[in-house]
């Protein structure tokens, strides 16, 4: 076999279909778009947007969808379980301090403390936030609770 003899498979190479040529062609005149209306004329027909003058979906879906809170505070909670893991002797228990133990990603995070779980010791807790229950059984156990400030 030599570079002369290859050839393309049968059928693997089609001429494209030159319309509106003729009617010898077999598609001559109306070069198969039919007669008259608006498909058969130069840019006729109307967008995928368009609903026959109904309100697209695309306008309609915003309203459905409600909006984002700019202002809402994202709090990484805290459950008291989680502290009565860990031996907190004479130490406050700090966001930061949370975050060298595991429980926050980030220090800078708002957190708010739950009341899942049972405490014993007594803990100096320091949170943005508290739970009505986290707050009555530290202070049940005999430590006490300090609310920081949004930054």
């Amino acid at each position: 076999m030599k570079l002369h003899d290859l050839r393309p498979n049968t059928g693997a190479k089609k001429k494209r279909k030159r319309v509106g040529r003729g009617i010898s062609a077999g598609q001559g005149k109306t070069a198969g778009r039919g007669t008259k209306g608006q498909k058969a004329r130069s840019g006729g027909g109307k967008g995928v947007y368009f609903e026959g003058g109904q309100l697209p979906l695309a306008r309609r879906l915003p309203f459905k969808r409600g909006f984002t809170n700019i202002r809402k505070v994202y709090y990484k909670t805290v459950n008291l379980k989680q502290l009565a893991e860990f031996d907190f002797d004479g130490i406050e228990v700090t966001p930061e301090i949370m975050s060298q133990i595991g429980l926050l990603k980030k220090e800078s995070d708002p957190v708010v403390v739950l009341g899942d779980g049972e405490i014993n010791t007594p803990l100096t807790v320091k949170a943005h936030r508290f739970s009505a229950t986290a707050r009555e059984k530290i202070e049940t156990a005999g430590g006490s609770v300090t609310v920081l400030p949004l930054d």
